[in-house]
């Protein structure tokens, strides 16, 4: 099918790159991104007593803002304490020499590409950009500031909501004549898997949203496979969570609701591709004057 006058205009003003321009070219963006993401570790792997005794052992405290927001909760319902959580106890213990030099090295790099998100989805976002029609880059304006943002409160979900519910159940799970005393490196994987998966989970919407654009999804596609969903769903949360019921049902219940508001994206977006396929059928069978 040829292209319109202002496709073939668009894609001239682009020009065309050869394979070898379009690796060089994506060289310098991951260059780039892996420079924010080590800027911010060097930042968190000088503030060592900073990144583990408030980030990554916040959790332990009995002070973290969850824990208080319950409480508080609890106090303006009239139930007084009855609902306050108070953390399990225990010891975290080293068993490798080098182990606590490793794990801030492992820490300060995620927590980099945690901070960095926005600037790595940039940089990719400026990657791709130029292969789009100033058509498809308008219909998708604003798509780095959304996918930071659902990344930011998918990684807040997991840190103030997952992590210290399945920490304390993990913690306190145990058999009489045995002390939990889990590794550090133990407890920072959990940690990390509780919070990135869960940041990249949330990005769902925006997945539904590009799927829907190049007609690959509908509404009744999804409504229709909404049970499976559901599966698939169970089958994450089991996968980004400890086996417990009360981690897979806190994980469960935000990607369903997740799942719904993607159906919503969709059903916007095959509107609109409906609506303009209308008009210009509409155009196609006007006379000619």
């Amino acid at each position: 099918m040829p292209l319109d006058q202002p496709q073939e205009h668009e894609r001239i003003e682009r020009g065309e790159m050869s394979f070898f321009d379009h690796v060089a070219e994506l060289r310098k963006h991951i260059l780039r991104s892996m420079a924010a993401i080590a800027v911010i570790a060097a930042v968190c792997f000088v503030n060592k007593e900073f990144v583990f005794n408030t980030l990554i052992f916040g959790p332990r405290n009995p002070d973290f803002w969850t824990y208080r927001a319950i409480c508080w909760f609890s106090h303006s319902v009239g139930a007084g304490d009855s609902m306050c959580v108070q953390p399990t106890n225990f010891n975290l213990i080293t068993r490798q020499l080098g182990e606590v030099l490793m794990q801030h090295l492992y820490i300060s790099f995620w927590i980099g590409v945690i901070g960095a998100f926005p600037y790595i989805f940039w940089e990719f976002w400026r990657f791709i950009s130029p292969g789009l029609y100033e058509a498809e880059r308008k219909a998708v304006r604003g798509v780095v500031l959304v996918c930071s943002l659902l990344f930011f409160v998918g990684v807040m979900f997991g840190y103030y909501v997952i992590a210290p519910f399945s920490i304390n159940f993990l913690a306190g799970y145990t058999v009489e004549g045995l002390e939990v005393a889990p590794t550090l490196d133990s407890y920072v994987t959990y940690m990390t898997m509780f919070t990135i998966p869960t940041g990249l989970v949330f990005e769902m919407p925006v997945v539904a949203y590009f799927l829907a654009k190049v007609g690959l999804i509908g509404k009744q596609f999804m409504r229709n496979y909404r049970r499976h969903a559901i599966v698939v769903i169970l089958i994450v949360a089991a996968v980004i969570t400890p086996p417990d019921v009360v981690s897979q049902t806190l994980v469960a219940i935000p990607l369903y609701a997740l799942y719904e508001i993607s159906i919503i994206v969709v059903a916007r977006v095959q509107a609109r591709r409906e609506q303009q396929l209308n008009s210009n059928n509409t155009r196609d069978l006007e006379p000619a004057e």
